[in-house]
């Protein structure tokens, strides 16, 4: 196997604009842009400064045209034994619809909307479905409670929020209603609507004038033939606002643009992950985190990979085969997960009988980041797994890798 990392670091040294030009040329652009890098514009500069897009047609669109039944979504919840498969066809009908609802409810480009939502399909689509229509969206998630939801309904200023009913852990229901309206009556911003996912384990009440039941606007809006065009927005316009964890101050607002996210996001996925389009990815996070965001939902999408979306745990939904079993049900070639997880799995299953329970033939590499792997933990997971294991390191201000070592350059194209 020949690596190629020394020559595309060298062609990145010798000219870093023509290195990023070259990466832009794998995205959809809708008004090309004028300038890869503008370092005098805006606190750490601006990139593909007067370049129009659209993320959710990057995502989406593009790919429905050229696979429109390669899986986009793979949705797998052991807590609910319910799994669902989810096109890119189906995904742009449903992006479609959802934007056209949001439009119909007045959310309009530049305006923000909060999701406080748990690990369903429906997440994807309305994070999707905001950036089809240049609404920004903020996932909040679904761990948290009142206040820390409050805090930033409070700083982001929502015209709109999606929820659900509820959220779903092993053996019991975590009522998400309740908490969404303390953290209304918290916060002295109040929006204008909320979308509510009725889920069949859990319904809740609306309230009148400022909730909406989620399914009947949706069946309203395609009984109607209504649906939403992607909007062009600028390369610099914000993509998405996600607050970190608060646990050293007040949260910060991290503002993420659409268009370097684009083009980094999809370099990644090959150079960084090795993953080729078309094949199956799954990133073991939640939504409502940095990762989730990145590799479960955008990175994964714009690549035209397949994405696995898991409601579950690493152990005990139902034991801690878990992850094989979604591995080799689904023929996934990578995971990327948090080191937290294969210490729970290891402490569970220390000779690793699980692992040799399944075929796990067409998985290549395991990726860990979140905090520090420590190297028992990694030892133990290359010698049950036979695989790459990278430990590699990146926060929610930089949105993908900082340092770790990029699979994809260690294989000829």
């Amino acid at each position: 196997m020949t690596s190629r990392y020394g020559d595309i670091y060298a062609l990145w040294q010798r000219d870093p604009e023509g290195f990023w030009a070259e990466a832009a040329g794998e995205i959809d652009w809708i008004r090309p842009y004028e300038r890869v890098f503008a370092p005098e514009e805006g606190v750490y500069g601006r990139w593909f400064v007067g370049g129009e897009c659209n993320t959710c047609y990057n995502c989406v669109d593009r790919h429905a045209e050229k696979r429109p039944d390669q899986p986009a979504i793979v949705y797998d919840s052991p807590v609910t034994g319910t799994q669902r498969i989810i096109t890119y066809a189906e995904l742009k009908a449903e992006t479609e619809a959802l934007g056209a609802v949001l439009r119909d409810l007045g959310v309009e480009k530049g305006d923000r909307v909060i999701l406080y939502m748990p690990m369903v399909p429906e997440a994807v689509v309305a994070m999707l479905a905001c950036a089809r229509i240049g609404a920004v969206h903020s996932v909040v998630f679904g761990g948290f409670a009142a206040k820390e939801l409050a805090t930033r309904i409070e700083d982001a200023r929502p015209k709109l929020i999606f929820s659900a009913s509820c959220g779903l852990e092993p053996g019991r229901i975590v009522q998400y209603k309740p908490l969404l309206d303390e953290a209304i009556r918290l916060s002295s911003v109040k929006p204008e609507t909320c979308i509510i996912l009725q889920r069949p384990q859990h319904a809740c009440d609306l309230a009148a004038g400022r909730d909406h039941d989620w399914a009947s606007l949706r069946t309203k809006a395609i009984a109607a033939g209504k649906f939403a065009d992607c909007v062009p927005v600028k390369a610099t316009d914000p993509l998405y606002i996600l607050y970190t964890s608060g646990t050293t101050g007040i949260p910060k607002g991290v503002v993420r643009d659409n268009g370097g996210h684009l083009v980094a996001l999809k370099w990644s996925m090959f150079n960084l992950y090795g993953v080729k389009p078309g094949e199956v990815w799954w990133c073991g996070s939640d939504i409502g985190w940095v990762v989730g965001h990145s590799y479960i939902v955008y990175g994964p999408l714009i690549h035209g990979a397949t994405s696995i979306m898991y409601e579950g745990k690493p152990v005990g939904t139902p034991d801690a085969g878990a992850f094989w079993r979604l591995i080799a049900e689904h023929k996934a070639v990578a995971l990327f997960t948090a080191p937290t997880a294969f210490r729970a799995i290891r402490k569970e299953d220390p000779d690793g009988k699980f692992i040799r329970q399944y075929d796990l033939s067409k998985f290549r590499t395991l990726f860990l980041a979140g905090e520090r792997a420590d190297p028992p933990t990694v030892e133990w997971a290359e010698q049950q797994l036979k695989v790459p294991v990278i430990d590699h390191w990146w926060q929610t201000e930089t949105g993908w890798c900082i340092a770790g070592n990029p699979v994809g350059l260690g294989n000829c194209r």
